[in-house]
């Protein structure tokens, strides 16, 4: 057993890992010898492409943005992570017919217990309980993914955009959003210009106040209406 894991790690991989009841005990073992702690504080990348294959994440506390980058340096939402979700596109040089990179960024401190990637194929190539989760995983994020390119593909910016302010609400049980202009249209895959513009006539419209820094919902039915 690892003798960086402390005894309120190993309960949280039993009760984060859904297959855990499923493994053997040489294979608990196996696990448990190959995951270590890691801590990021707000800010930092803890993914950058396919260079960087760290194993997947058992998100402890903390918030990570998923995000694809353009030749030109633009930035693409995929989709965010919280406390108790697992990322296995961190480890997507285990995972065949991957061919885009994906970034990771955190957007609060994290808290992350990682199990190193070669590992954890080792354990699907005879488990097929792990082998079926982590199947699973990649449909169910690959179904956000698809869900972000058809916002941006399909969706009008207004409603793009009203859709992410009334979600941003909703997860942080606040009317009032606490980002610059330029971290929404990281999320929303958009320029800076272009959001300023919205929102601008957001303001007008008296569905949401503007200040220095943030975004205020003030009229919860007119931004529900735009999202319909």
């Amino acid at each position: 057993m690892s003798i960086m894991l402390k005894d309120e790690d190993i309960k949280y991989i039993a009760k984060a890992i859904p297959f855990w009841s499923e493994l053997n005990e040489e294979d608990k073992r196996f696990l448990l010898d190959h995951i270590f702690p890691v801590q990021y504080e707000k800010g930092n990348s803890i993914h950058s492409g396919s260079m960087d294959c760290i194993g997947v994440l058992l998100i402890r506390t903390g918030d990570i943005r998923v995000y694809i980058l353009s030749d030109e340096g633009k930035e693409v939402t995929l989709y965010r992570m919280s406390d108790g979700d697992i990322c296995i596109l961190s480890a997507s040089c285990i995972l065949d017919n991957i061919t885009f990179d994906v970034y990771m960024d955190a957007e609060s401190d994290c808290d992350l217990l990682v199990i190193e990637s070669k590992f954890y194929k080792q354990l699907c190539s005879h488990n097929i309980y792990a082998e079926n989760f982590t199947q699973k995983m990649v449909i169910d994020r690959f179904s956000d993914v698809m869900w972000a390119m058809e916002q941006i593909l399909f969706m009008s910016f207004d409603k793009r955009l009203a859709i992410f302010l009334s979600d941003e609400s909703a997860r942080t049980g606040s009317d009032v959003i606490e980002l610059t202009h330029e971290q929404i249209a990281k999320y929303v895959g958009s320029a800076r210009e272009v959001v300023s513009r919205m929102l601008k006539y957001f303001q007008e419209e008296g569905i949401v106040a503007l200040s220095r820094g943030g975004v205020k919902i003030v009229n919860k039915k007119k931004l529900k209406a735009l999202i319909k």
